[in-house]
């Protein structure tokens, strides 16, 4: 079969496994950022529903869907099944920095949550606006960077940030998490199949979700269910009177360096998906990533997308294209329902 014939399939069974692990990861973004808008910033959920959850959704939808035909795309160049999708979602260290360091002091000096709002949609403009540039030397930066420098910091980033805070939460609550860890290790690590074919992440999902509530730890939390359609509104205008208005220029030491970390990041990260086998070109990657943000910011979301670490779990795990396009459209629904 020719590489211009060949077609990939759309969909495999192990992408319902790559699936429920960035669905999670990208779930835990959307509560944050429902509980720190809310709780820190007292942004009106008109504002957290209404504005930064749908633009949001139109960055993760269409993201998510360029990464998994990225991926199809370098399937039918090499003749290849096994290619992966660079994984996708809401930057998680810019979302505490935002919040924390821009949002949270404005606010407290102001007592205007819509402000704070508005200087973060600058924020994340700015951040795009930064990844987009660093997109035409990023190329330039990874061919003379060794990879060992790249994925050295990568890993010690995932370590810290990811594994070892997951980690002491398992302990946290030994009761609900372990049997669900358990559950991972024999999937993931074992290769054992589950009664059924069964993911084991939806499994564990499954199983932690049931010993939580019998076990009485999600005590003080209801089982109601809102829904309400929110479509996404083009926020420039607000977008524009910030920018006009200098003051943003005093959270510019915050805005500029996370702009940088991100273009970095994504970078090791596509240099991680290399050494797992799949090469892909660093300029459209990363310029996917920041008019991500960008659309973002214009659609009121005060927070930038990233290329996820991770993608060598998902490729051994063997997810291809479609987890990424399923965590999209799974994502935006969640986004624009308020669910």
């Amino acid at each position: 079969m020719s590489q211009a014939s060949f077609s990939p399939p759309w969909f495999v069974r192990k992408d319902l496994d790559g699936f429920f692990g960035l669905m999670i990861d990208n779930l835990i973004q959307l509560i944050l950022i429902v509980s720190l808008c809310r709780e820190l910033i007292h942004l009106p959920d008109s504002y957290i529903f209404g504005k930064i959850l749908p633009g949001a959704a139109i960055s993760i939808l269409v993201g998510n869907f360029f990464y998994a035909w990225q991926a199809r795309q370098l399937a039918r160049e090499t003749g290849r099944e096994d290619v992966t999708a660079l994984p996708y979602g809401i930057n998680t260290v810019s979302l505490f920095a935002f919040v924390f360091f821009i949002m949270l002091p404005i606010y407290l000096e102001t007592k205007d949550p819509v402000r704070a709002w508005k200087v973060g949609l600058v924020a994340c403009f700015l951040n795009g606006v930064i990844e987009i540039f660093g997109a035409f030397i990023a190329g330039a930066v990874r061919r003379v960077t060794p990879r060992a420098a790249l994925l050295s910091a990568l890993s010690g980033i995932a370590i810290t940030f990811i594994a070892m805070d997951f980690t002491f939460k398992i302990f946290a609550q030994p009761l609900v998490a372990l049997v669900p860890m358990g559950i991972i290790f024999v999937a993931y690590f074992a290769h054992q199949k589950l009664p059924l074919g069964l993911p084991g992440g939806m499994v564990a999902i499954g199983v932690g979700t049931i010993l939580g509530w019998s076990l009485g730890t999600m005590s003080g939390k209801s089982m109601n269910f809102d829904f309400a359609l929110a479509a996404p509104s083009f926020a420039g205008g607000a977008l524009w009177q910030a920018l006009t208005d200098p003051s943003f220029l005093n959270y510019f030491s915050v805005i500029f360096p996370m702009g940088i970390f991100n273009v970095v990041g994504s970078l090791q990260n596509i240099e991680s998906a290399e050494a797992a086998g799949d090469r892909f070109k660093t300029f459209p990657s990363l310029m996917a990533n920041g008019i991500g943000s960008v659309v973002a910011a214009l659609f009121g979301s005060v927070f930038p997308t990233t290329i996820y670490i991770g993608h060598p779990g998902w490729k051994r795990l063997g997810a291809r294209s479609g987890y990424s396009a399923l965590n999209g459209m799974f994502i935006s629904f969640l986004c624009l329902t308020g669910t």
